[in-house]
C-alpha cells in the first residue's frame, strides 16, 4: 500500500467523503467486474457495487491496515456476493431463471467475435452459454474462487486473504469447482 493510499484511508476514517470517494475510483472497475462475474446479472451488480460501497463507508473505521486495502475491500465483494446468492436462492428457487429467459447476452466467456464461420460462432456462443451456467451453478464460496483465479488472476495465496480463509480451504475449493465443471461440461468439445 503506497503512502498516498494510507493518507487516503486515514483521511476517510476520519469522516472525509472526498477520500473515500477517491478510493472508491481507484478500485471501483474491478469491484464491478467481479461481481459481475459472480452474479452474471447486470441489475443485481449494480445492487451489489452499491451495498458493497456502502459498507466498505461504514466499516472503513475498522480497517488497521492488517492487509491491503483492496484485499480487504475485495473480501467485503466476495461475502456481498455470496450472501446475496444464498437470499436469491431461498427466494427465487432457481436461480438461472433470468439467464435461461436469454436477458444475459451481454458478456460470453468465449470471444465470438473473431471466429468469421458463422456456425462456428454458434457453436461457440452456446459453448460460451454453458460454461457460464455451469460456473453459474457452483456453490457460492467455489464460484467465488473460481472467478477470482481464472476472470481476476489472483493466486490461490491472494484469494486465501480475500476470503478470509486458508491456502488449503482455498484449493479445495478450486478442485471441487473445477471436477463440478468437468463434470458439467464433458458432453461438449473444443473446437
Amino acid at each position: 500500500m503506497g503512502n498516498e493510499e494510507e493518507l487516503l484511508i486515514r483521511r476517510a476514517q476520519r469522516g472525509n467523503l472526498k477520500a473515500f470517494e477517491d478510493l472508491v475510483k481507484r478500485y471501483d472497475e474491478k469491484i464491478m467486474r467481479l461481481i459481475f462475474n459472480m452474479v452474471s446479472d447486470a441489475e443485481d451488480t449494480r445492487d451489489i457495487y452499491q451495498e458493497v460501497f456502502l459498507k466498505a463507508y461504514q466499516s472503513i473505521t475498522n480497517f488497521r491496515f492488517a492487509s491491503e486495502f483492496y484485499t480487504w475491500l475485495y473480501r467485503i465483494a466476495v461475502n456481498t456476493c455470496i450472501n446475496f446468492r444464498k437470499r436469491k436462492t431461498i427466494v427465487q428457487h432457481d436461480s438461472l431463471d433470468s439467464y435461461l429467459d436469454g436477458n444475459n447476452d451481454n458478456w460470453q466467456i468465449l470471444n465470438t467475435s473473431e471466429i468469421r464461420n458463422p456456425e462456428e460462432q454458434l457453436i461457440n456462443k452456446e459453448l460460451s452459454e454453458q460454461i457460464q451456467k455451469s460456473i453459474d451453478r457452483l456453490p457460492a464460496r467455489q464460484k467465488s474462487v473460481f472467478v477470482l483465479k481464472h476472470y481476476h488472476g489472483y493466486k490461490l495465496s491472494e484469494i486465501a486473504v480475500i476470503m478470509n480463509c486458508s491456502e488449503g480451504t482455498v484449493k479445495n475449493y478450486m478442485f471441487r469447482a473445477v471436477q463440478k465443471l468437468k463434470i458439467s461440461l464433458q458432453g461438449y468439445q473444443q473446437l
